[in-house]
């Protein structure tokens, strides 16, 4: 009896429509999530603050680090300056190469994912008679994403470490120079882009899963209600021109 009534609830017209739009809403807004994932994780790899050093001191300049070049701007007149880090081949820190390699890996798996999952949507005109193959698509961005995110929160993460690390080794040989080291927004973006990618691929794989079985939303239109409400009830109606002879003749004896 439970499973019938399940399987009666699961073919109702209703909660299939439900289910769609819940497909939807989560195809949405993990698009949108991903979007802005990999904007902070390309503008994390490409700007130039993940490091601030601040002259507490005398407060005449601000430096900061980041994964390609450092910039200083003076507090009087406000100019920035920037110096470019020697060639790529050259020998840097292994913060710096390790930050580097792991930001352009997630710039990549991230951006392929978006712009992967945008084929998926049900919005988009592409495999429009191929719901299944769309799903997929979303499944497989979902993946990339995730995997994505694991790059961006180990560079960014093992960068944010090492500032710390630094921090602390001058506090512990009571070395003061006048300098406060902080993270930079650059660090910021890289973070929270890494962790956007973990909830876009979140929800286009985990919850898109629970929602395999739904189609694609354009077959629950109300053309579709009309013809599952009207099916029943048309044909439970008295047609005369559908009447057989003996029913006529029957009538016939009935009106005699």
């Amino acid at each position: 009896v439970s499973r019938g009534l399940f399987s009666s609830i699961h073919r109702n017209p209703i909660v299939k429509t439900l289910e769609a739009v819940m497909k939807l809403l989560l195809q949405y807004l993990g698009c949108l999530v991903a979007f802005f994932s990999a904007g902070f994780l390309i503008a994390a790899t490409w700007t130039d603050c993940w490091m601030v050093n601040t002259d507490d001191s005398l407060e005449l300049s601000a430096t900061c680090r980041g994964l390609w070049w450092e910039c200083v701007t003076n507090a009087f007149d406000g100019i920035t300056t920037c110096d470019e880090y020697d060639s790529i081949l050259a020998e840097h820190p292994v913060k710096l190469v390790l930050t580097r390699a792991m930001l352009i890996m997630a710039d990549i798996l991230a951006g392929f994912g978006f712009t992967f999952l945008l084929l998926g949507l049900d919005c988009v005109k592409f495999l429009m008679d191929e719901p299944g193959i769309k799903a997929r698509i979303c499944f497989i961005s979902g993946l990339a994403l995730l995997t994505g995110g694991v790059p961006g929160l180990i560079g960014s993460v093992w960068y944010a470490i090492g500032v710390y690390v630094e921090r602390s080794t001058l506090v512990l040989h009571n070395v003061f120079v006048g300098i406060q080291y902080k993270f930079g927004w650059s660090c910021w973006l890289g973070l929270s882009g890494s962790l956007g990618c973990f909830l876009s691929g979140a929800f286009l794989t985990c919850c898109m899963y629970l929602f395999r079985d739904v189609g694609s939303s354009r077959y629950l239109s109300s053309s579709a209600f009309r013809k599952a409400y009207s099916a029943p009830a048309m044909s439970g109606l008295y047609h005369p021109s559908s009447q057989t002879a003996t029913a006529k003749m029957y009538a016939m004896d009935t009106r005699v």
